[in-house]
């Protein structure tokens, strides 16, 4: 590495610790806003138990999101905001196979093969 790239990294790592104990100011901040999830349930029409099986996560996990005790973080605020928009997509892609089982109702998973579709083991 040059010197001067080299130079230029060390002052920027010694500015980014000089900001995190609050000795001077960022130039930016981004601020994210926490989902209100109860709103985005409520919009798209689903129950508690179904938005949370849509979701793949416990329905304490969801009431904890909605009355704050908890954020949902990562992946999970990813999912929330497609679900939020377009519930059909992801209940298009996680929707258990409509033979074994109805849609809410959680169930053990029978593997059954087509008598016609011959499979290579």
């Amino acid at each position: 590495m040059k010197d001067e790239l080299f130079t230029e990294l060390l002052s920027s790592v010694r500015e980014g610790g000089a900001i995190l104990r609050g000795e001077c100011q960022a130039a930016r901040r981004f601020e994210v806003p926490a989902p209100d999830v109860r709103r985005m349930r409520e919009a798209a029409g689903f129950s508690q138990r179904e938005f949370a099986t849509l979701l793949g996560i416990s329905p304490a996990t969801l009431r904890n999101w909605e009355q704050g005790r908890r954020q949902p973080e990562g992946a999970a605020r990813v999912l929330l905001s497609i679900a939020a928009k377009h519930p059909q997509i992801v209940w298009n892609a996680v929707r258990p196979d409509p033979l074994q089982h109805s849609p809410m109702t959680p169930a053990k998973r029978v593997k059954r093969r087509s008598p016609s579709v011959k499979v290579n083991d």
